[in-house]
C-alpha cells in the first residue's frame, strides 16, 4: 500500500508473565488497528547473568530489591506459549511478531513463520546471536538504541556476510531510556541512517505520549514500534512508559491520517481543491465602466475575483489594446 507505515504494538513483557493477559493484549492491538503486535522471547538464564544489575529505571519500577535476573524470571513466558500466541494472533487477524534474547529462542520462534526478525538495541554487538539471525533468511527489523554509527554498520556487515541484502534490513532510530526525554530523542538521525546505510528506516519509541512517533512518519519513518500496557499502572519494568489501549488507537489513526496526507510527492492541483481556483483566483476586470473601443489602461482595468476570466499574468498584453464591447464596472474583460 502506498505510503503505508507497520505499526507494531510492542506487548514485549507487559503481560506480567501471564498467557491470557497476552491473549487479551493481542485483541486490544487488533483493535487499536496495528498491524503486528509483538512480544519478547527468552530464557532468561541465557540472556543475564546472575551478577547483572538493573537499569535505573528498571530499579524505580520494580524496586531494587530483586536482581535483573529474578526480575525476567518472574515476567517472561515460557517458550511453550509462543506457538499458541501465534494461533491467536492468526484467529484475530493481525501479524505475530517476538524478538528473540538468545539462540534458543530464535530456533523457538523460526518454526512459526514470523514475518520479520526483531533485533532489540542490546544485540547489535552480539555476533553470535547476528550471524544466526542472518541464516535465517528472513527479513530483519533492527533497533539501533545505544548504538554509535561505527556499531551499526558493523551489525550490517554481519548481516550481509550471512547473506542478507539491505533491501531486507529495516533500521529503527530508537533511544534506550525509559522514558525517553525529548531533548534526546534526536528524529533527524533517522534520516542520517538511511543516507548512509541506504536501507528504510523506522523508528522504536520510548518516548510519553504519541507526538514523537506521528512526527517520525512524517519524517519518512516506514515502521513504527511503541510499547502498550493494558494498564500503565500495573507492576512491571515498562508499564510506565507505554501507551493504553485508547492512547495506542489515537497514536494508530494520527498516523494513518499522517500516510494519507504525505500524499505522491509531487505538486499538483488536487481534485478537491479543483473548484476552488475560481473562487479563489482573479481576472482582470473592468475598473470603471468602459465603452467599446476604449483604450485599455491601468486607470480603467483592474484585478479582482473570481478566476475564470483572463489571468492577472497577461495584463501585460491587455494593456494598450481596445475594448471589444461595453464592459461595465467589475465585470470580466474579454479580448
Amino acid at each position: 500500500m502506498k505510503n503505508h507505515v507497520i505499526i507494531i504494538a510492542e506487548a514485549g513483557v507487559n503481560h506480567n508473565g501471564n498467557y491470557d493477559m497476552a491473549v487479551k493484549m493481542v485483541h486490544e492491538a487488533k483493535a487499536a488497528g496495528a498491524d503486528y503486535v509483538k512480544f519478547q522471547t527468552a530464557v532468561p538464564e541465557l540472556v543475564i547473568s546472575s551478577i547483572a544489575p538493573k537499569a535505573e529505571y528498571q530499579k524505580e519500577t520494580t524496586g531494587a530489591g530483586e536482581s535483573q535476573l529474578d526480575m525476567c524470571r518472574a515476567i517472561h513466558l515460557p517458550l511453550s506459549d509462543y506457538a499458541p500466541l501465534k494461533q491467536e494472533c492468526d484467529k484475530a487477524g493481525i501479524g505475530f511478531m517476538s524478538t528473540p534474547f538468545d539462540l534458543v529462542s530464535i530456533d523457538t520462534l523460526e518454526p512459526l513463520g514470523m514475518d520479520y526478525y526483531k533485533i532489540p538495541s542490546g544485540e547489535i554487538t552480539n555476533l553470535p546471536y547476528l550471524r544466526k539471525i542472518a541464516s535465517k533468511g528472513r527479513p530483519v527489523i533492527m533497533s539501533t538504541g545505544m548504538c554509535e554509527m561505527d556499531e551499526i554498520d558493523a551489525a550490517i556487515g554481519v548481516l550481509e556476510a550471512g547473506g542478507m541484502s539491505r533491501e531486507d534490513i529495516i533500521l529503527l532510530h530508537c533511544n534506550t531510556q525509559y522514558p525517553t526525554p525529548f531533548a534526546d530523542v534526536n528524529l533527524r538521525a533517522m534520516r542520517e541512517m538511511a543516507d548512509r546505510f541506504g536501507v528504510r528506516v523506522g523508528y522504536s519509541d520510548h518516548t510519553v505520549g504519541i507526538e514523537v512517533p506521528i512526527a517520525a512518519v512524517a519524517m519518512g519513518a516506514v515502521v513504527i514500534e511503541k510499547h502498550f500496557t493494558l494498564d500503565r499502572n500495573l507492576p512491571g519494568p515498562d508499564h510506565k512508559a507505554s501507551l493504553e489501549p485508547g492512547e495506542l488507537a489515537r497514536m494508530v489513526a494520527a498516523i494513518r491520517n499522517i500516510e494519507d496526507a504525505l500524499g505522491d510527492g509531487h505538486k499538483h492541483v488536487t481534485v478537491s481543491e479543483e473548484p476552488n481556483k475560481e473562487v479563489a483566483r482573479k481576472s482582470i476586470v473592468a475598473a470603471t465602466d468602459i465603452k467599446k473601443g476604449d483604450l485599455l489602461t491601468e486607470q480603467n482595468i483592474t484585478v479582482k475575483r473570481p478566476g475564470n476570466g483572463i489571468s492577472p499574468m497577461l495584463w501585460d498584453s491587455v494593456i494598450g489594446t481596445r475594448a471589444v464591447d461595453d464592459f461595465p464596472r467589475d465585470t470580466l474583460i474579454r479580448l
